[in-house]
């Protein structure tokens, strides 16, 4: 069996100089052309200067009780025994619905546009009533009736309108100059072009249990993407 014979003093100093130069080499990076370098100490994140700590804040809004009256009922429509929101003409609605508005002296559209809805059976191609759309905006599993009505300006009203007990309710009224309405997870987004070029506002409007009605939940800008329509005049969203 051989047996490693000991290294001579000198040749180990040798030896232990080469290795703690080769270990300073590892340590201390490459230093050749092309080598990676140190890219220095990274920032690190402070929170956010408040400036005027001791200014007191401006007090919370007073809230906007008068668009939550709760889901409104369409007079003047048989109730819906099925519990089927499609069973109902979407045509038949709207008419109910301007009834309804005319016998309260508060008209969503103006005298154009309510003969135009009038004629939509005899005259759909210029019917401003668009196809309804079905979906279910309060997380119940049924599908609530959706209206959208054109009228001057480019505005577009959209209805929206539930099942309660069998009698058509709406719980959704607004209007705008959108560029595109949709449908996310029960939430009913419109866009509309906004005042600065190559923006757009996005408000979304989200089901209130407890008030059983669509509400804002937020408006905020967004950049423009080219799905989003052409740029159109803005126009004020009404709510009621």
């Amino acid at each position: 069996m051989l047996r490693s014979l000991p290294v001579p003093g000198p040749a180990r100093a040798t030896a232990l100089a080469v290795a703690t130069v080769s270990t300073a080499a590892l340590l201390g990076g490459c230093t050749g052309t092309g080598a990676p370098k140190s890219a220095g100490h990274t920032p690190v994140a402070s929170a956010p200067a408040q400036l005027w700590p001791k200014r007191p804040p401006a007090p919370p809004p007073t809230p906007d009780t008068e668009s939550y009256t709760g889901p409104t009922p369409v007079p003047g429509l048989p109730e819906v025994s099925s519990g089927d929101i499609r069973k109902v003409s979407a045509l038949s609605v709207v008419n109910a619905q301007d009834a309804a508005d005319a016998r309260a002296s508060a008209p969503a559209f103006e005298d154009a546009t309510l003969k135009k809805i009038a004629r939509c059976t005899d005259a759909p191609k210029s019917c401003p009533v668009r196809a309804p759309e079905y979906h279910d905006l309060t997380g119940d599993g049924k599908d609530e009736l959706i209206i959208g009505i054109e009228s001057g300006n480019h505005i577009l009203t959209v209805w929206a309108y539930m099942l309660k007990n069998g009698v058509v309710n709406r719980i959704l009224d607004t209007a705008g100059t959108a560029t595109a309405v949709e449908v996310a997870e029960g939430d009913l987004i419109m866009r509309e072009p906004a005042d600065k070029p190559g923006y757009e506002t996005r408000t979304v409007h989200a089901w209130d249990a407890k008030n059983q009605i669509m509400v804002i939940r937020e408006t905020e800008y967004d950049r423009r993407t080219p799905s989003s329509g052409s740029s159109a005049s803005p126009g004020p969203e009404r709510t009621r």
